[in-house]
């Protein structure tokens, strides 16, 4: 019998992937706290692991042809980005709130963590059911 990972390994893979980017999204925001005009950006999470679980994800190209190549993008895709909306407006037009993105930087760094151990419990779990344990 073949192991399904998606199935063996759950949520978690998509989740890994989809934290990671938006990871990066919340550490461009910080890093361009001082840049005049720039703008915060986020998105649901919540939203984009419901679409990469039910695999319909909006990003993913379709392949009209036999000869293009498949979508490698594993069904995580982020989606829509919005701008968040500043809870006080800065002179220079940006809007990001440097004690806002920590905050959401950290959650998103616990959240992470927490989906690696599961992740990890997964794995070793897999493992010990291979070696009959």
């Amino acid at each position: 019998m073949a192991i399904n990972f998606h199935q063996a390994l759950g949520i978690y893979e998509s989740s890994l992937r989809l934290r990671s980017q938006r990871a990066e999204i919340l550490s461009s925001n910080l890093a361009n706290m001082d840049t005049p005009n720039f703008k915060a950006r986020d998105f649901d999470f919540n939203a984009a692991l419901n679409q990469a679980m039910a695999g319909n994800s909006s990003g993913d190209m379709r392949q009209t042809q036999e000869r293009h190549l498949p979508s490698v993008s594993g069904g995580a895709n982020v989606g829509q980005l919005f701008y968040r909306t500043p809870t006080q407006p800065s002179i220079d037009g940006n809007t990001v709130d440097e004690h806002l993105e920590h905050a959401e930087f950290m959650a998103n760094s616990l959240e992470f963590q927490t989906a690696f151990t599961l992740l990890n419990s997964r794995f070793k779990g897999l493992l010990s059911a291979i070696r009959g344990e």
